[in-house]
């Protein structure tokens, strides 16, 4: 039960809320300590978290990448590229593609990995092959289809590989 002279504090702290209820004195209290005891580990755990934003992906691959009424389609001219390129980029495209509600999932079959590079489903199959086991793509089975999807560290990598090009 709140009292009278009890106050209510809420912080929110990137994905973190709380709130500290109680006599001034005890808030206050409460409060530093939360400061002194999470922000550090919010930190430290922020410098090894990697999540890819939808505006941080943007960034790096717009010049590589366009959302068309068509679907999420790589864009590339007068850059050579390599099969397995190719297909991270066109994994990433659809990843970008969800993630700005252009397209219904980020999981794309290997036909339409074909259609869009205009790679052939042999070579398609090796290099999503090579990819899985470097932990770059991942396979899904489902309803008795093989769908792939590009993983964080398969952004990573190609973002890397981006970089040198550039």
């Amino acid at each position: 039960m709140i009292k009278l002279t009890d106050i209510i504090v809420s912080i929110t702290f990137e994905d973190t809320k709380i709130d500290f209820k109680g006599e001034p004195n005890d808030v206050l209290v409460s409060i530093n300590e939360f400061f002194l005891k999470q922000i550090p580990n919010l930190d430290l755990a922020k410098k090894i978290s990697v999540n890819y934003s939808l505006e941080q992906l943007i960034s790096i691959f717009s010049e590589y990448i366009k959302l068309t009424p068509e679907g999420p389609r790589i864009w590339i001219e007068n850059k050579k590229l390599s099969d397995r390129e190719k297909i991270c980029l066109q994994l990433i495209a659809f990843h970008i593609g969800y993630l700005a509600k252009n397209s219904n999932n980020s999981q794309i079959s290997m036909n339409i990995i074909s259609n869009l590079t205009g790679l052939n489903s042999k070579s398609i199959s090796s290099r999503l092959s090579e990819l899985q086991k470097l932990g770059y793509v991942k396979k899904h089975n489902i309803d008795n289809k093989i769908l792939f999807q590009i993983t964080t560290q398969g952004i990573y990598w190609f973002e890397q590989i981006i970089i040198k090009k550039v």
